[in-house]
């Protein structure tokens, strides 16, 4: 969302759908910055959006985009986009949309062989009942707005030179486990770094008049558990998420050869180092 003038007091804590698959090109660059992307995407307002700011970006870094191609939400039958992907000689291909979707998409190219050395996928991906795709999941990755695995620390935010606040990640973990029976996810973590925002905003104007508030937001550059938090400030895109980092996950298998979810970028906060290119089906 590009908020109008009528939104100014809005702030966003996570990261805007334009910026989702940045940090997966960022991972493909240092993987293999020749490889030969194609773009395969849910024709819904969301895909698109990331869409619109990956294109630019992978071109930016270099990569020849030789596919991109839109697909209507209901699909099932991916087999022609299938044959234009390997008739395009893409060697990568980034894209999805929501579950059923990207769920499908990635099994087809398991069943086809279709030989992408990485595929990643929005929403599908990140998903924990994509495991249940078996063999069509291992290798495959996507954007994460936080994991577990990958929790930022305040070493992290001193060696940037950015001011740190609230609880470690460990801390926040144990704190929601012994509260729930499941882990925590992006949104729970998300949630609540949302109230650690709005507490330390109102500690740094010494208020909570609104006004004051909003100054203290809009000056804001901090790092928590959840990772950096820093709002666009111009008039166009006023309270927009810029200082957060999307995290990219895979699904590897642990040496049970049960499928489990890595972190593989960025690399300071992997759990894993990434399977490039993706083991032969």
């Amino acid at each position: 969302m590009t908020p109008t003038s009528s939104f100014t007091n809005i702030y966003q804590l996570y990261t805007p759908g334009s910026l989702y698959l940045l940090s997966t090109v960022d991972m493909l660059k240092s993987l293999d910055p020749g490889a030969k992307i194609a773009i395969v995407h849910e024709n819904d307002k969301f895909s698109t959006s990331v869409v619109a700011g990956l294109t630019p970006y992978a071109k930016a870094q270099g990569f020849e985009i030789v596919l991109e191609e839109g697909y209507a939400s209901d699909t099932t039958d991916f087999g022609p986009i299938i044959n234009k992907l390997v008739e395009s000689g893409a060697t990568v291909v980034l894209g999805g949309g929501h579950y059923p979707d990207g769920s499908t998409f990635a099994r087809q190219l398991s069943e086809r062989k279709a030989g992408m050395k990485l595929i990643s996928l929005l929403v599908a991906a990140p998903d924990s009942k994509f495991s249940e795709l078996g063999d069509a999941a291992l290798g495959v990755t996507g954007p994460s707005q936080w994991e577990g695995k990958a929790t930022h620390t305040e070493a992290e935010a001193k060696a940037l030179g950015i001011e740190w606040f609230g609880p470690s990640g460990a801390d926040f973990s144990a704190a929601y486990a012994a509260a729930n029976t499941d882990k925590p996810t992006y949104h729970a973590a998300g949630g609540y770094a949302a109230g650690l925002v709005l507490q330390k905003a109102i500690i740094n104007a010494d208020s909570v008049d609104p006004a004051k508030v909003k100054a203290a937001l809009d000056a804001m550059n901090l790092f928590t558990f959840y990772g950096g938090i820093k709002f666009d400030t111009s008039a166009e895109a006023h309270g927009l998420q810029i200082g957060h980092t999307m995290v990219v996950i895979q699904w590897q298998k642990d040496d049970a050869g049960k499928l489990v979810r890595e972190v593989v970028w960025p690399a300071d906060v992997a759990s894993k180092p990434a399977l490039y290119p993706i083991p032969a089906p």
